[in-house]
């Protein structure tokens, strides 16, 4: 069991270092993006934007466009006027039209399939990744980006940048990248809400056996109980 214990706080251990050290590498502060799955309109309206400014580039492959209505609470009508750009199937994978050797022609490579990048990067590094184009003359776009130097990827969102306050802005990165951490785990959804009910469940158990144990030690305590013979 001590084994056990150290070789678990080693491990968690060397997770924060690893963390700490990529920190480190990247010289970067990364925003708080305080993402909540649960907030339906954050959702929806990070839906919509992701169609409209990403989705001509980067995929989603591993969602469907009636899994995220169905999630979402969104009507088959409003699935078809705000996602369904370039499909005509609501089962249909959500995948860009741009041809693979098109992408590599205009911008060095293909784009990546965004489907579990909040995974793998971090809704933080999503959030202030969005936010940090900068104006760079020496770059083919004429842009730059301080968390991913170099970056292939344009400033896609300047025009909302130009037509909304800072703060209107930001949220809508925000609401983006809610949108990449729920398409990274649809069942997260579903997992948070069960969390809850089962960690109540054990509460409840927990207050009915410390109740039952005290009826049944109640007369050892007062001295009650003897042994069989």
């Amino acid at each position: 069991m001590k084994k056990l214990l150290l070789t678990t706080i080693s491990v968690l251990a060397g997770i924060a270092v690893s963390f700490n050290v990529l920190a480190a590498v990247s010289g970067v502060h990364l925003d708080s993006a305080n993402t909540d799955i649960r907030d339906q309109k954050s959702l929806q309206n990070g839906a919509k934007l992701f169609m409209e400014y990403c989705l001509g580039c980067h995929s989603i492959s591993f969602m469907r466009y009636n899994r995220i209505g169905e999630d979402l609470n969104m009507s088959d009508a409003d699935v078809k006027e705000n996602l369904m750009f370039n499909a005509e199937k609501a089962g249909a994978p959500i995948v860009s039209s741009m041809s693979k050797g098109g992408a590599i022609k205009w911008f060095g490579a293909a784009p990546s399939d965004l489907s579990l990048v909040a995974r793998s990067r971090g809704t933080d590094w999503i959030y202030t990744y969005l936010r940090s184009f900068h104006a760079d003359d020496a770059r083919p776009f004429g842009v730059n980006n301080k968390v991913l130097i170099n970056a292939s990827m344009p400033d896609v969102l300047w025009e909302l940048k130009k037509t909304k306050s800072a703060g209107e802005f930001d949220n809508d990165v925000r609401d983006i990248t809610n949108f990449l951490d729920y398409v990274s785990e649809p069942a997260k959804l579903v997992r948070v809400d069960l969390g809850y009910k089962v960690l109540g469940f054990l509460l409840i158990l927990l207050i009915l056996s410390y109740l039952m144990k005290n009826e049944y030690w109640k007369d050892v305590k007062y001295g009650k109980w003897r042994a069989k013979d």
